[in-house]
């Protein structure tokens, strides 16, 4: 705490979504957090990533951002009421979308915080043209050195200690994440596949473990009937849960989806399978070692075989037939 009457620093950090960036941006974070320690820290987020946010440990307090439309007058003046009343010294910007620089707009015409960003005017611009070509941690690490911060750790994420029986889990379990988002059906491997796979998993005395939410509950149920000895967590497991189970899997197999990201931050080997309608250059899932994670891509994930899947398990696991 500051010494009475001696100013404390105070910090905005904006990261709204989505769930595979908000992990992503955890080394930013304690990056923010390490360059600011003794500074009052706020996270402006959505409401899902609220017990992340808690979880981290980086900031001192959390503020939900209700994303206003602008023809929700009410909405958008409390929200500008929060930012010019905030007293913030600086704010970071790691969503930095159109949304997110409009909100530097809201200080008009009262004095502007020193502002990491691209909002047009902002003190501390992240002018690299080709920003949008780099991996999303690659492009928040350049711009918080822009601002002044030079070392940015990888992200991590710990969850809290949970007892494997709580799921009725035998170890040793491979963790999979078959879903993914339901608008955007060609990144998800078919479920008859991710049902092959968990017998074959199940044919070497790995419990195959299913993590989803209810509305992957048909893709989850398909492959539980494929292989019984799958163990089904649909709609169980939160974000923390997710972190917990996969630091005491062996191995986390999925989608280009956010758990995916959560398991390769809280440690676990992890596949990740892409199709084209994502560039792993830009968004992968990152791990803590240089092996930590492997990039299996198809164009079509359809067309994705199941032997070859397998076969990365096997090299990462040192499994023999």
């Amino acid at each position: 705490m500051p010494v009475s009457g001696q100013h404390q620093e105070r910090i905005l950090v904006i990261k709204l979504s989505a769930l595979g960036d908000v992990v992503l941006a955890m080394g930013p974070f304690a990056a923010i957090r390490a360059a600011h320690p003794k500074a009052h820290i706020t996270v402006l987020t959505t409401r899902p990533y609220v017990d992340l946010m808690k979880a981290s440990g980086y900031f001192d307090s959390i503020a939900i951002d209700r994303r206003p439309k602008m023809s929700q007058v009410r909405e958008v003046l409390a929200l500008r009421r929060f930012l010019r009343n905030g007293g913030f010294d600086r704010v970071y910007d790691l969503q930095t979308s159109d949304r997110s620089a409009f909100y530097f707009k809201l200080f008009w015409p009262g004095p502007r915080p020193e502002w990491s960003g691209i909002a047009r005017g902002c003190s501390h611009p992240h002018s690299n043209p080709q920003r949008d070509s780099l991996h999303s941690i690659d492009r928040m690490a350049e711009q918080l050195l822009d601002a002044g911060i030079p070392n940015v750790p990888t992200s991590q994420i710990t969850g809290p200690d949970i007892e494997l029986e709580r799921f009725g889990i035998r170890s040793p379990f491979v963790l999979i994440c078959p879903g993914g988002a339901p608008h955007r059906p060609a990144k998800r491997w078919p479920a008859e596949r991710f049902g092959l796979l968990a017998k074959k998993l199940a044919d070497y005395r790995l419990t195959p473990v299913l993590i989803g939410t209810d509305k992957e509950g048909e893709v989850m149920s398909k492959i539980d009937q494929m292989c019984p000895k799958a163990r089904n967590l649909v709609g169980r497991t939160g974000f923390l849960d997710i972190a917990s189970l996969a630091a005491r899997s062996v191995l986390a197999i999925g989608n280009d989806t956010g758990p995916m990201h959560i398991a390769a931050a809280a440690g676990a080997p992890s596949i990740v399978l892409f199709s084209k309608e994502s560039d792993p250059k830009l968004s992968a899932p990152r791990g803590t070692g240089k092996d930590a994670v492997s990039i299996i891509r198809e164009n079509d994930l359809r067309q994705l075989t199941v032997n070859r899947v397998m076969d990365e398990v096997r090299r990462r696991l040192d499994l023999t037939d």
